[in-house]
């Protein structure tokens, strides 16, 4: 698989987590291991544009596949989670700002929302990006500044 831009070679056994492989295998302490049942958000990776929780995923299912971590993203969202307070201790932040871009990929797509139903053509309103971000918990409680980072960077601060 390719990795933040590198091809790496594993060779893990097939119950081995995505997780796990790049934690442990790959050394890449980004992703964190919060619950290690998909409940949290902690692991979020991408797979291309889609976020995935890592913990939940097998390693041997990404075979030939682009997986980015919070060490291989440069997005204005990492500023504007700064600028807006969106973190505190910090445990949650990559898989929050993983969460993010993968989120606004599958708004640009069109995707709509499992709750609201909003998609591609309509403002990504607070509401729709608080639902949407709902699968990521921050225990600090810095909803607030993470969801005003993801609204500065769509352009909608100051609404």
């Amino acid at each position: 698989m390719k990795v933040n831009g590198d091809v790496v070679a594993l060779d893990v056994e097939p119950w081995v987590s995505l997780l796990d492989a790049l934690r442990d295998r790959i050394g890449l302490t980004g992703p964190k291991k919060g619950c290690d049942q998909g409940a949290c958000g902690a692991c979020t990776v991408l797979d291309g544009n889609m976020r995935i929780n890592s913990c939940l995923a097998l390693a041997v299912q990404y075979d030939g596949h682009e997986i980015t971590t919070i060490e291989g993203v440069d997005h204005p969202l990492q500023e504007a989670f700064v600028r807006h307070d969106g973190l505190q201790c910090g445990y949650c932040t990559p898989g929050q700002i993983c969460s993010a871009i993968g989120m606004l990929a599958e708004h640009a797509a069109g995707q709509p929302s499992a709750v609201t139903g909003e998609a591609a053509g309509q403002r990504l309103s607070e509401p729709e990006v608080r639902e949407r971000m709902s699968g990521n918990l921050c225990r600090c409680g810095a909803y607030n500044g993470i969801v005003d980072a993801i609204m500065d960077v769509v352009g909608e601060a100051g609404r």
